[in-house]
């Protein structure tokens, strides 16, 4: 069964608390995820593997360490977008690898438009970057698409997820570690995450 972690730390509740908000303003929610998105990666990569590395001070010689995998931040488009940046201050040497996937809305299914991972080598980690984790069958695609890729290594990370989408990506993707910062009650009848925060990539990109 896949590992889930959702953060309890006060700073994650009180940041989400104003991002739920309907007065947040585009501005703001984006900087909020930002935030959120910093917090969510300090846990998900807190088991990273290292080397020792030997490093010159300008006092004298000394010991440390350095990465010792690739890194992989996988967004979902458009909403995993608003993920990417705050990632990359901590991790500027990853590699971003993009996938397009929109929600059929009769359906509830995903609808995947774009990848550019064929052909190129795999990463040793993938951080799979989407805000909403509601059906999760956007998640699973995304994951399976990791895998069929090579990627050793695949890591969920979700600002808000519903309790069904946990479910079908434990279900299906059961070697996945899912993080997140909150599990929300359910999903309503449309799918939106309940009581969630709307819809997060019109909320980021003000459309």
């Amino acid at each position: 069964m896949a590992d889930l972690v959702e953060l309890s730390h006060p700073l994650v509740q009180h940041h989400l608390a104003q991002l739920r908000s309907v007065d947040t303003s585009p501005e703001e929610f984006r900087r909020l995820v930002s935030r959120l998105a910093t917090m969510l990666a300090y846990q998900a990569t807190s088991d990273l593997g290292l080397n020792p590395a030997t490093i010159q001070t300008p006092l004298e010689e000394t010991t440390g360490a350095r990465l010792s995998q690739s890194i992989g931040l996988v967004p979902i488009l458009r909403a995993g977008l608003g993920m990417v940046d705050p990632l990359l201050e901590l991790l500027p040497m990853a590699e971003v690898w993009h996938l397009g996937m929109y929600r059929d809305e009769a359906t509830a299914t995903p609808v995947e438009y774009y990848s550019k991972i064929e052909g190129h080598p795999p990463v040793d980690v993938a951080l799979v970057l989407d805000p909403m984790l509601a059906t999760g069958g956007s998640a699973v695609v995304a994951l399976e698409t990791m895998a069929r890729w090579g990627v050793p290594r695949r890591k969920l990370l979700s600002i808000i997820a519903a309790p069904e989408g946990v479910d079908v990506v434990r279900e299906q993707c059961p070697d996945v570690e899912i993080h997140v910062c909150a599990i929300d009650q359910c999903l309503n009848d449309v799918k939106f995450i309940v009581p969630g925060l709307g819809d997060a990539g019109d909320r980021i990109f003000n459309t």
